[in-house]
Formats: structure tokens, C-alpha cells, sequence
């Protein structure tokens, strides 16, 4: 298991390292150990979602080097919390969040998710957002996301959509570059690490939220996820910011 060590945070926000990297950070999981899970589609009938849940605890216990596993649920937040829990009492620090393009779609389910598992889960645990386009990133560390995957620049690249940090554009209509797939793919990641370059160095000078203030304009889930943070978790937010 890597360590998950937290030097600062700005907002819920953490600034650290996890084992010897800097964090928040983009996961390359030939690095980790993740156990298989049973997954669920994100708009179920619960009890198709429960079983989700307890077939994804059941393989997690039969991994040895236990580093990274799945928090399945559905659309359930109880359910999410109970595999959290469940997984962290196995042994488990590093966590995947199910269903993340369906969340990015629905902004209060992602704001009430994020901040109910970062309130129940241990401050050694870190959560993982496997498909985040650039432009959220520095919401979603924000709210409480340590780390994700860089699958999404690769995703892209094959449907010829470039990623910048502020939006995405389909090169067939807008015709910015012309790029093989992997130029594409290696343009759109380098994309994700400038975007976590930039969030860890305002965490570094307090002003994360100034970054996310900017990038608010960028999409509507974007902006109504930021307005239900400020008005529902107004108490969440205040925790971990610093005072002058």
C-alpha cells in the first residue's frame, strides 16, 4: 500500500504526496494493484445496485497487495458509503468512484456524493476520478478529489476531440491541428498534466478557488455543481479554508 500523506489543504482540497508522488496527481495503474469489481449502471432499481456492491466487496477480499478498489452504489449514496466503508476495513486507502460521466451530468449527485464519502471516509484514504475532462478538474480536486486516471486523453484521440483546459473541440469542425491519433492522444494528455500542474500550484499559493471561479464558466454542470457546493456545504467548504 502507498501512503496518502497530506502537507496542506486549500479549501476541502488536498495538497500532499501519495507514496512518492505529488498530489493531487494522475494515476498510472501498471503502478497499483486494483481489485476487480461487479459494476452497476448508474440509474438501477436498488436492490440491482446492493448486489453491485457486495459482489465488489466480495473479489476485493480475495486481492492480496490491497491498494486501489471501487466504490459501486449506483445512484445510491448509503450504498456508496457502506462499500467505502466495507473496502477501508479490508485494508483498502485508494478508491475509484463508479459511474463518473453519468455524475458529471447530474452536478448535485456529484457534489452530494463527493462531500458525503470525503466526510465518512478516513483522512489515509483518497479518492480516485477516472474520466474527468480537464476542464473539471480543478472543481472536482476542490471538492475533495485526489487523483485520476488519464483514459480520457485516449478516449478523445480516437473520436479525432481535442482537450483543452477550458473546453474540448471536435477537430473535424473546428480545425485547429491537424493530428494523427497519437498526437491527438499524447496532445490531450500532456492537456490533463498541464491542468494538474496548474491546480497543484495554486494549492501551493491558496488560490485554488480563484482557479475554479475562472473555469466556472466553462459549462453549465460546471457552474450549477459550484453553486450547490456554495449553497448546500457553505460548512464544508469553511473546514478547511484558511483564515487571514
Amino acid at each position: 500500500m502507498k501512503i496518502f500523506e497530506i502537507k496542506s489543504h486549500d479549501g476541502p482540497g488536498r495538497y500532499g504526496k501519495l507514496g512518492d508522488w505529488e498530489s493531487p496527481l494522475i494515476i498510472n495503474k501498471d503502478d497499483f494493484t486494483i481489485a476487480k469489481d461487479e459494476s452497476s449502471a448508474y440509474d438501477v432499481e436498488k436492490e440491482i445496485a446492493e448486489r453491485s456492491v457486495n459482489q465488489t466487496i466480495e473479489k476485493a477480499k480475495t486481492v492480496k497487495d490491497k491498494e486501489i478498489a471501487v466504490i459501486q452504489g449506483s445512484k445510491y449514496i448509503d450504498l456508496r458509503i457502506k462499500c467505502l466503508k466495507e473496502l477501508e476495513e479490508l485494508g483498502y486507502n485508494g478508491f475509484i468512484i463508479a459511474n463518473a460521466d453519468d455524475l458529471l451530468l447530474h452536478p448535485r449527485d456529484l457534489v452530494d456524493l463527493v462531500v458525503r464519502l470525503r466526510e465518512n471516509m478516513k483522512s489515509s484514504s483518497y479518492l480516485i476520478f477516472p474520466f474527468a475532462e480537464a476542464q473539471f478538474i480543478p472543481l472536482l480536486v476542490y471538492m475533495g478529489i485526489d487523483a485520476f486516471f488519464d483514459d480520457i486523453g485516449e478516449y478523445y484521440s480516437y473520436i479525432n476531440v481535442l482537450m483543452s483546459p477550458t473546453k474540448t473541440y471536435d477537430l473535424e469542425t473546428y480545425k485547429l491541428y491537424d493530428m494523427d491519433q497519437k498526437e491527438l492522444e499524447k496532445y490531450n494528455k500532456n492537456t490533463v498534466d498541464f491542468v494538474l500542474r496548474e491546480v497543484r500550484e495554486h494549492m501551493k499559493n491558496s488560490s485554488l478557488r480563484n482557479l475554479v471561479e475562472e473555469r466556472s464558466a466553462t459549462s453549465p454542470q460546471y457552474a450549477s455543481a459550484l453553486r450547490i457546493l456554495d449553497k448546500n456545504y457553505s460548512k464544508y467548504l469553511l473546514e478547511h479554508t484558511q483564515l487571514y
